[in-house]
Parts: structure tokens; C-alpha cells; sequence
């Protein structure tokens, strides 16, 4: 019985040891494969809760110190969209939004296991800009642009699955802070020229699943 007993605390501790996992490497490249984002509201958007999703577009670079890591962030997209404007009938923008953002955070580990929840909070640069047309059944047609620059902060919640000492499988949630400076303008024709307006804003933007892959680089041993 002893033996036996001996024998499972050794595989245990060969185990957790085992499973360490990115603690046993210096630095880990990550990609986010899938992304259901919410994001920044454009003019009056009538309807503020549309999410997009997305792939490949987002990548991660880490620094790890055993539970702890340090991150840089950097994601980038490009979608045509369209959405009704002040109420669902009143007008019809269609156009292409770019979005970038640059991020630098840290992430804590809870755990050595195989299954690791985790924390991470991120802080950086964002930018969304959007160049399209404005239709609707009362006015003629005019394009329409907007700008958003600011400071974004993202706390996150996720977890990791290591099916291999040198592979990590995580799913990410996370409610992003965006506080930007925002320029709209209308060129609706004309010898008036275009119209524009500034204005500072905060909003919170949920990004409620992200699953993507990372690979563990230069071992610690």
C-alpha cells in the first residue's frame, strides 16, 4: 500500500511539474483566432448593442515570470457596415470601419495546472474611423466620416488549456473602457463645404468571447 501510495504522489508531483507549462518558457507569441466584439458607436447609431466578429486579427506577445506575464497587444480590423442612424427609420449609413488598437498589460496566472484561470488588465492606444455614405428618403445622399483617438484600459478574465507542454488553448472575456476624441464630419454638397463637430467621450464596450492559440518559446531550462 505504501508503494502504491509512493508511486501516485510521484506522478503527481511529475504532473504539476509537467504542467507548469508556459512558467517553463520565456516568452509565448499568441494569436486570437475568433472574436465576438462590440465596438465603438458611430454618430447615432440606433441600435449601440451590434456585435461584429471577427478572425485573426488580433496578436499577443508575452514575457513570462512563472504565474506572472507581461503583454503586448496588437489587433486590427477592417468590415463594412451598415446601421440605422438617430432611429431604425430615419437613416441608412453603409461604409467601411477600420479599427487598430496597441496594448500593454500583465496577466496572472491562478494556478500550475493543466486548466489555468487566469487575469490580465491592459492599457493603450485605440483608433476607429469610419468613411461612408448617409441615405434616407427625406434628404439627398451625403458622405460621412468620423475619427475616434483615445486611451483604452481592459480588464479580462480568461482561462488556458495546455494539451501540450509548448501549446496553450485560451478563451478570453473582458469589458474595455474606451475614452476617445472624436471628429465627425458631413460633405453633403453644395458651396456651404463640409460641417463637422469635436467632442471628448467615454464608453464601455463588451467583448464578451475571444478563443485564440499561443505557442511557448525558449525554455527556462
Amino acid at each position: 500500500m505504501k508503494r502504491i501510495l509512493l508511486v501516485i504522489s510521484f506522478t503527481l508531483i511529475s504532473f504539476m511539474a509537467f504542467s507548469q507549462r508556459d512558467g517553463n518558457y520565456n516568452y509565448s507569441l499568441g494569436i486570437r483566432g475568433y472574436n465576438y466584439t462590440q465596438m465603438p458607436k458611430l454618430f447615432n447609431q440606433s441600435n449601440t448593442d451590434t456585435f461584429l466578429t471577427s478572425y485573426f486579427n488580433s496578436y499577443i506577445i508575452k514575457f513570462n515570470d512563472n504565474l506572472w506575464s507581461y503583454r503586448l497587444n496588437g489587433s486590427h480590423l477592417r468590415k463594412d457596415v451598415v446601421f440605422a442612424n438617430n432611429c431604425d427609420n430615419c437613416e441608412t449609413i453603409d461604409g467601411v470601419m477600420k479599427d487598430i488598437a496597441f496594448k500593454v498589460g500583465f496577466e496572472k496566472n491562478f494556478n500550475y495546472s493543466v486548466v489555468q484561470p487566469y487575469f490580465a488588465f491592459d492599457m493603450g492606444y485605440r483608433s476607429n474611423t469610419f468613411d461612408g455614405k448617409a441615405e434616407s428618403t427625406i434628404q439627398p445622399s451625403y458622405n460621412i466620416k468620423s475619427t475616434k483617438d483615445g486611451f483604452t484600459v481592459t480588464p479580462t478574465l480568461g482561462i488556458k488549456l495546455n494539451p501540450h507542454e509548448q501549446i496553450s488553448v485560451f478563451v478570453e472575456s473582458n469589458m474595455e473602457w474606451f475614452y476617445s476624441s472624436t471628429t465627425e464630419e458631413r460633405h453633403q454638397g453644395g458651396t456651404t463645404g463640409p460641417s463637422s463637430s469635436k467632442y471628448k467621450k467615454g464608453e464601455f464596450l463588451l467583448n464578451p468571447i475571444t478563443v485564440g492559440i499561443q505557442f511557448h518559446l525558449d525554455s527556462k531550462n
